[in-house]
């Protein structure tokens, strides 16, 4: 008996220990599988749906005001004449019709503004492309056509302030009037400047004063004066090129002073100093050919933006980056068409709530919202559509 019972002993003794050491194991696993981030899930009733039958075109600009409400650009012409059908003449059908270029949101999703297009004074450009509202309430447009050298500035009504550089009359990566074909703006509210990301044509990042539009000085990658020779195709196995391939899709300024640029083909995110000067690199999916990964960044809003968010359109995701070192945490998103997936997404904000939304160029057409729900760990690797949890 006694002998029996010491073997039972025995065996619930390793039964404990196996227990306690398959434990020990799922916790590393999780910890080498989980890190610690921002976690988001997408709001599937945001934004509410349009009035009058609207509908967008490709959409390919996003940014937040003070008043956290959400703007959007748009190209309406995109739209087929089959989708815009009631916009034929005469109408093909009551639905639908094409909704003006500049669409504004309050923070329940409602559209609350809209205008935009050709008018008096200045060039709408043939091709809108990044939208940008500042620390003043004016509304900053770009155009990514062969002939948009030029940048618009608007009030937050729609009233035509300012337009800098003219249409059709870019000389390249060094012309100190217009622009070539540029993609985004960002107003520095401390010194009253704007980092055009130029762009499309031009290879570089240009700042102006954004009151009177004199240019104050621009560079190329690593800091280079920009040189538009045509360096060929990406090639992931070829050195770093010296210089940006088109387009420059983004330069975005963090609160302590850095210039985060988009190189978009060339798969890698350039930080330099406000006057142009080089700090680091970093190369995203970097086999990804065609159009690039690295579309566009934003900030988390901490107080040291601690975090990066980087829209990857070419791989259907959202990179969750640590600022400084550049590190990848996770990702989020997935090819397809449902709330949270993702087509083409183009265009990257965040709201004072560190809320995420994105817009989507091509056949995606629209506007998401991604709720912040506070640092938690997260797949280290790839979240997938991050749907809401019951």
């Amino acid at each position: 008996m006694k002998r029996h019972q010491l073997i039972g002993a025995t065996f619930v003794g390793v039964l404990a220990a196996l227990a306690i050491a398959e434990r020990a194991v799922d916790r590393a696993l999780s910890a080498q599988s989980t890190v610690q981030a921002p976690r988001f899930e997408v709001d599937p009733f945001w934004p509410k749906p349009l009035p009058n039958g609207w509908l967008m075109g490709m959409t390919i600009g996003v940014g937040v005001d003070a008043q956290d409400h959400v703007w959007i650009v748009h190209r309406a012409d995109t739209l087929s004449p089959n989708e815009a059908a009631a916009d034929q003449s005469p109408p093909a059908a009551s639905c639908c019709s094409k909704a003006p270029p500049v669409l504004e949101f309050d923070q329940s999703g409602t559209l609350v503004g809209h205008w935009g297009g050709p008018g008096n004074g200045y060039e709408w450009p043939s091709s809108n492309h990044g939208i940008f509202v500042d620390h003043k309430d004016n509304v900053w447009i770009g155009g990514n056509d062969v002939q948009d050298a030029h940048v618009l500035k608007f009030s937050r009504s729609g009233k035509f302030l300012m337009q800098f550089g003219r249409k059709g009359q870019s000389k390249g990566s060094n012309d100190m009037e217009s622009f070539g074909r540029v993609a985004k703006i960002f107003v520095d509210p401390k010194e009253n400047e704007a980092y055009i990301a130029d762009g499309y044509g031009n290879k570089r990042v240009a700042v102006i004063d954004a009151d009177t539009g004199k240019f104050k000085r621009y560079w190329g990658a690593y800091g280079n004066k920009p040189d538009d020779a045509n360096i060929g195709r990406y090639d992931p196995n070829a050195p770093p090129a010296q210089q940006f391939r088109t387009p420059v899709h983004c330069a975005e300024l963090s609160t302590d002073g850095f210039v985060y640029v988009c190189d978009r083909p060339n798969d890698r995110i350039q930080v330099f100093r406000k006057d142009g000067t080089f700090v680091k690199e970093a190369f995203i999916a970097k086999r990804t050919l065609g159009d690039g990964s690295v579309w566009d960044i934003a900030f988390s809003k901490d107080a040291q933006q601690k975090y990066l968010y980087l829209a990857d359109g070419k791989n259907e995701k959202v990179y969750v980056m640590d600022r400084q070192s550049l590190e990848i945490l996770t990702s989020f998103g997935d090819g397809g068409r449902q709330p949270g997936q993702f087509f083409a997404v183009h265009s990257i904000a965040t709201d004072s709530k560190g809320n995420i939304f994105t817009t989507e160029t091509y056949e995606g057409r629209r506007l998401q919202k991604f709720v912040y729900k506070g640092l938690a760990p997260v797949t280290k690797k790839d979240q997938g559509t991050v749907w809401p949890v019951r």
